[in-house]
């Protein structure tokens, strides 16, 4: 989980940026999440292919398409997040090896991703929009709901 950092976190982000923008019912756009992300759309693309096959993210299509949360935002764990964004990694042998590597940091690194593994599956989609909104963040208004008669 530590090794991959980067990919991880990205589709951390882009998790939360729909938790956040998109509430329950919305959807928010590929290049919204980028643009606020300030990540290119085609750099983050492949992510959200890989999460909305995972079923954390559904996609819409349609003029008022984009993405949504596949379940609840309390269901959706980070680790839950990590685990699809990191799944096609493939471990190579080719890493370090020796007595120090073997005996000290291989065990070392293990117990940090333990505990790092074991925060991010109590950490849920909702704890982050509320860090987000006690930062100050604030959400975007729903739409107001408009009647006919």
């Amino acid at each position: 989980m530590l090794l991959r950092r980067d990919r991880a976190m990205i589709a951390v982000l882009i998790m939360l940026d729909v938790a956040f923008h998109a509430g329950r019912t919305g959807t928010v756009s590929a290049a919204d999440i980028a643009e606020r992300a300030g990540l290119a759309r085609r750099g983050i693309e492949p992510l959200l292919q890989t999460l909305s096959r995972s079923s954390l993210l559904e996609s819409v299509r349609g003029p008022r398409g984009g993405y949504r949360l596949g379940r609840p935002r309390r269901d959706i764990t980070v680790a839950d997040i990590v685990e699809v964004a990191t799944a096609d990694d493939s471990s190579s042998d080719d890493g370090p090896m020796g007595q120090l590597f073997t005996r000290v940091i291989d065990p070392c690194w293990q117990k940090l991703d333990e505990t790092v593994s074991a925060q991010c599956r109590k950490l849920t989609l909702d704890d982050l929009v509320h860090r987000a909104e006690s930062s100050g963040m604030r959400r975007p208004l729903a739409e107001p709901i408009s009647f006919s008669i």
